[in-house]
């Protein structure tokens, strides 16, 4: 299966398990009056409108290259993932401002007239975020998708929302109808931490950050692995939208000929190219006898290989 048909699939899914979501909670919301209940169809109804941009980001972003976009569209993906936090965080303030206010309130806070259908609803609302979680979060890094990983962050913390809203539901059948409120507050503060999780992973993608050292000492393994590179340095990997573009300089014998060091120019790019999270690399090839007027520390050779 294609990058684009996965994600897309995902995307689809997502849109219609938060749609189920949000008619059910609101629907025992209605019934019950539980607050708790309520603060979760609002979190639902944010994942719903958001699912539903993020299906539309995820079409835009799978399209082929074209004339404007050489590299593909995949850049667009981290400010997917921002609105994503956009709404995150709107949902999530207004939940604490709707459990703050009834915490407030003069006047007792009545309990739920049904607690067996809360019990229910938040019970099923647990599972199901918990196995999008884990569905969203294996396409999202198999397919190097930062929107998907964004999701599945969000589906993570609405399972904890939705345990929280439970005790809340308990509590308050059990006579202590406080709890529905303040399960509603923990909810909105859940929220909350998760558009953080999605901001600070994203603005990475934004800003051209490093990627992991692993992937970098994995790149300089792929370029010291050829026969006829005696040494690299000058690695220089940034993410460029959930993309990685690496360079390098590779260090081969100076008296080879240009069609020889060429070979060795492209065998290490098709090498490094082949690591699922890298996009474009560029190779500067450089004769060893020259030194490249590197510190030891700065350049890497490969121990393997007799000095010369």
């Amino acid at each position: 299966m294609s990058r684009r048909t996965a994600v897309r699939r995902v995307g689809a899914l997502l849109l219609l398990a938060n749609l189920l979501l949000v008619l059910g909670k609101a629907a025992v919301w209605r019934t019950t009056g539980s607050l708790a209940v309520g603060s979760e169809a609002v979190n639902s109804l944010a994942d719903t409108v958001y699912s539903a941009v993020v299906l539309a980001g995820l079409y835009l972003t799978t399209q082929p290259p074209d004339f404007e976009h050489p590299h593909g569209h995949e850049r667009i993906e981290p400010f997917v993932s921002l609105f994503v936090a956009a709404g995150v965080f709107a949902a999530g303030g207004a939940v604490i401002y709707s459990a703050t206010a009834s915490v407030l309130a003069p006047g007792p806070i009545e309990p739920s007239a049904d607690g067996t259908l809360s019990v229910a609803v938040l019970a099923a609302a647990a599972a199901l975020k918990y196995l999008l979680y884990r569905y969203c979060l294996r396409v999202g890094r198999r397919r190097n998708s930062p929107a998907l990983v964004a999701t599945a962050l969000d589906n993570r913390n609405d399972v904890l929302t939705a345990l929280a809203a439970l005790a809340g539901v308990l509590g308050a059948a059990a006579g202590y109808p406080i709890l529905d409120p303040v399960a509603a507050g923990v909810v909105g503060v859940g929220i909350l931490y998760t558009g953080v999780e999605i901001v600070r992973d994203n603005v990475a993608y934004l800003v051209g950050s490093a990627p992991p050292e692993d992937l970098r000492r994995e790149i300089l393994r792929r370029a010291l692995e050829h026969p006829d590179v005696r040494a690299a340095h000058d690695v220089v990997a940034h993410y460029v939208g959930p993309e990685v573009d690496v360079s390098i300089h590779i260090e081969v014998e100076g008296e080879m000929s240009l069609n020889r060091a060429h070979d060795i120019e492209t065998d290490v790019v098709g090498a490094i190219r082949e690591l699922p999270a890298v996009d474009d690399v560029f190779v500067h090839v450089d004769p060893k006898e020259l030194g490249e007027w590197k510190p030891d520390e700065e350049r890497v050779t490969d121990p393997d290989k007799p000095p010369e």
